[in-house]
């Protein structure tokens, strides 16, 4: 594996909690200089304490993926962790007002769209960069009721593709994340009966799913370890595109890779083996 060195300015968004925040922490203690971006920058007070006195540093700012007068792409940019998202109740398509849709897809894809356009400049300065898009696993199995959040999340996806193709001679390169089950906030208020319960003709379907759910308890991987594995993807120059990190975002991703149609489908979030190639 050919490595690139841990330095420079790093902004990771969504660095408040979860994920984000152990990425934020990571990259700091690895080298570089992060931003770590966040609504309410009260919530990463005691981020440069956590860092401790490593080669690198971190500063909290405000920022809004809803809202681009916070969106300040800082100097010197050379990684750019697009985490920030948030989720819905789990419902059926059905039964959902297109308001919600709008209000996932404006922080999951269109602020992390407005956001990348903005650094994409500054990294071309520089000469290399990184654009680490963290989507979902849940966008390679059917998941009932999932409907909005893996949507936005696979927008991300097909761009991210376009977008690899575009800025790679300029020595940008751009990796997608498709986490499976890592101890957040997130992956905890998920371990609930869907909404969809109470929908007309949706119980044993939800009630289905939460099983599903509860399934993985003991495939979960704390948040330092995921940050760590999106680290060595960051900074490995030959990394492709699409990645795991954990048992159950690799093997999904491994079926995809194989046989994609394995996994259309499939009831309530569990795939098929995957076939002949």
């Amino acid at each position: 594996m050919s490595t690139v060195d841990a330095e420079g300015v790093a902004l990771v968004t969504g660095a408040s909690r979860g994920i984000g925040r152990a990425v934020a922490i990571d990259l700091a203690r690895a080298g570089f200089d992060v931003v770590a971006g966040m609504r309410n920058p009260d919530d990463g007070a005691d981020l440069a304490d956590l860092v401790g006195d490593g080669s690198g540093s971190v500063v909290v700012t405000r920022l809004d993926m809803d809202d681009p007068s916070t969106m300040d792409i800082p100097q010197g940019l050379r990684v750019l962790v697009n985490n920030a998202a948030i989720e819905r109740q789990y419902l059926p398509v059905e039964e959902v007002e297109v308001d919600e849709w709008r209000a996932v897809f404006e922080t999951n894809l269109f602020g992390l769209v407005e956001l990348t356009r903005r650094a994409i400049p500054e990294m071309r300065r520089g000469g290399d960069g990184v654009i680490c898009n963290v989507t979902s696993s849940s966008i390679l199995v059917a998941i009932p009721f999932y409907s909005i959040y893996r949507a936005s999340k696979a927008a991300v996806s097909a761009m991210s593709e376009t977008l690899r193709c575009e800025v790679a001679d300029f020595g940008i390169r751009v990796v997608e994340i498709m986490p499976g089950p890592v101890d957040t906030d997130m992956l905890a208020r998920s371990d609930r009966i869907p909404e969809a319960v109470d929908s007309d003709g949706y119980r044993e379907m939800a009630e289905a799913t939460h099983a599903a759910r509860r399934a993985i308890a003991g495939m979960v991987i704390p948040a330092p370890v995921a940050a760590e594995r999106i680290r060595s993807i960051i900074l490995d120059d030959h990394a492709g595109l699409k990645h795991g990190i954990d048992d159950i975002s690799i093997g999904l991703l491994d079926a995809w890779s194989t046989n994609p149609i394995s996994l259309v489908g499939t009831p309530y979030g569990t795939p098929d083996p995957p076939g002949p190639s």
